[in-house]
């Protein structure tokens, strides 16, 4: 199996583009199971936020595993494959591993160093095990993903010097008003993970009052009772609207929650007494405020692609240059481990094999022998294994010393051709890397952040099963899928 991410964030995609492809929580687990229904594509993890949506594969060829992952995606966001080109990237083997630990230290992010991702890949990864989705090669990677994610924030300031999205949408707020937000009368539409930070974030800035309106009462009344706020039912949305100055929109709807037509009445009920602008944050994806209403007058909108051109105060370059050096140490310590995990069926193999032949010659023994007492079958049985395996111990630990080292893995190849072992394709990073190296190559940054639009047959992606690739579709019975003891 090797390593591939396929993905679509707000560097590359319009909200537009993006919101058609998030994944909502309910749906995670139907995309998971069509996921691995495809033919190369053996584990999955399926990264969704209102900033990217990232899926992480273990596939048995570069083309068939791409087509696979972007047809899966193009019939989610209900649009051909070829429509998604310019706005999706891949990473392949160690790219992949990379921008795994790229993005759960931070540094990938729309605020450079914002911690909240390190949360959102772990529920991601907690779903997918509840789905059987990873397999040893995923459940690895997620784990130090999540470890490395943990060093950048503990043995750096990138999430001090940075700021959450929330943060920054309220520090970009609070230029539209003079002496910023302090004393602000706010409204915060969700009371989901975003909502509570919102929440949080105003009152220790000293806004106030604060409203807090959801869909679920009780939720709205524990998060309001918690931070000394107050809870809106959803039917006084529309009224509420004109008594502040600061709205927050961060739900899980599928539609806008906030139309033109309420804001609108929202507006002209204040305009007598509140001189200063309605500034509506729309923190989600999908959006959940109209776009047109950014044309009445008296109303500032500032969504996600506002914030990115904004571009936020980051993290002092110290600290990025720190984490940098972090993840380029992970990214090294993975993939060692990952090509001694290569030779590891190989070595397995070849022992097996050699037991086969001891236990062969001494079947071959007692049968010649007969008059052979059982101390003496079990004193020979002993020496011959104990010669077999003092004979195989220095080239096997040899084997994995030189797997582990860059271009190792054709150590393994070497071995099972000489001793004609049968190894279970549970990896090929003895064969598809180079092809894929070079079909990459021809695509321009395609191993980074990068559109797609230059990769031949993209159009045609959900047959390019088999069309060169060496390894074919996935053999999902033989990955073993075990749990590891790390983060869930």
């Amino acid at each position: 199996m090797n390593l591939l991410v396929v993905g679509a964030s707000h560097r590359t995609t319009p909200v537009a583009t993006l919101e058609r492809l998030v994944v909502g929580t309910t749906e995670l687990p139907g995309i998971l199971e069509r996921l691995l229904a495809q033919p190369y594509i053996g584990e999955a993890v399926v990264v969704s936020t209102c900033n990217r949506v990232e899926v992480y594969a273990a596939v048995t060829g570069f083309h068939g595993g791409l087509g696979d992952i972007c047809a899966v995606l193009a019939s989610h966001a209900g649009s051909a494959p070829g429509e998604l080109a310019n706005n999706l990237y891949v990473h392949y083997d160690g790219a992949a591993v990379e921008h795994a630990f790229r993005v759960a230290a931070g540094l990938d992010s729309m605020v450079v160093g914002e911690a909240q991702i390190l949360g959102q890949i772990r529920d991601a990864y907690h779903v997918a095990s509840e789905a059987d989705a990873p397999g040893r090669l995923l459940h690895e990677l997620m784990q130090q993903a999540l470890r490395v994610g943990k060093r950048a924030h503990s043995e750096t300031d990138i999430d001090r010097a940075g700021q959450s999205v929330v943060t920054a949408a309220l520090d970009l707020a609070g230029t539209h008003f003079p002496g910023g937000i302090e004393g602000r009368r706010a409204l915060v539409v969700g009371a989901g993970s975003m909502g509570a930070l919102a929440v949080a974030t105003l009152s220790r800035r000293g806004a106030g009052p604060v409203g807090i309106s959801n869909r679920g009462a009780d939720r709205a009344l524990r998060l309001a009772e918690a931070y000394g706020a107050t809870a809106v039912p959803i039917a006084d949305l529309p009224s509420a609207l004109s008594t502040v100055d600061i709205v927050v929109a961060a739900t899980a709807s599928i539609e806008p929650v906030l139309t033109r037509e309420t804001v609108s009445r929202a507006l002209r009920q204040r305009a007598a007494d509140r001189p200063d602008p309605l500034v509506l944050l729309d923190l989600a994806v999908p959006r959940d405020i109209e776009p047109s209403i950014a044309e009445l007058p008296g109303a500032v909108v500032i969504d996600i692609d506002g914030l990115a051109a904004a571009q936020p105060i980051g993290p002092a370059a110290a600290d990025t240059a720190a984490v940098t050096r972090i993840v380029g140490t992970e990214v090294e310590t993975f993939l060692t481990w990952l090509r001694g995990a290569d030779v590891a069926p190989t070595v397995a193999a070849l022992r097996a094999r050699a037991d086969e032949v001891v236990t062969a010659e001494l079947r071959r023994l007692a049968q010649r022998r007969p008059d052979l007492t059982d101390d003496q079958r079990a004193e020979v049985s002993r020496t011959v294994h104990r010669v077999v395996q003092r004979l195989l111990h220095s080239p096997t630990v040899r084997v994995r010393q030189l797997a582990a080292e860059p271009g190792g893995d054709q150590y393994a190849a070497l071995l099972r051709e000489l001793f004609d072992l049968e190894v279970p394709v549970t990896s090929q990073a003895d064969t598809v890397p180079d092809l894929a190296a070079a079909e990459l190559a021809a695509v321009p940054g395609a191993n980074r952040m990068s559109g797609l639009a230059g990769l031949p047959g993209l159009a045609e992606l959900p047959s390019l099963g088999g069309q060169g690739d060496i390894g074919g579709p996935a053999q999902r019975a033989p990955v073993p899928r075990q749990q590891s003891g790390g983060e869930r």
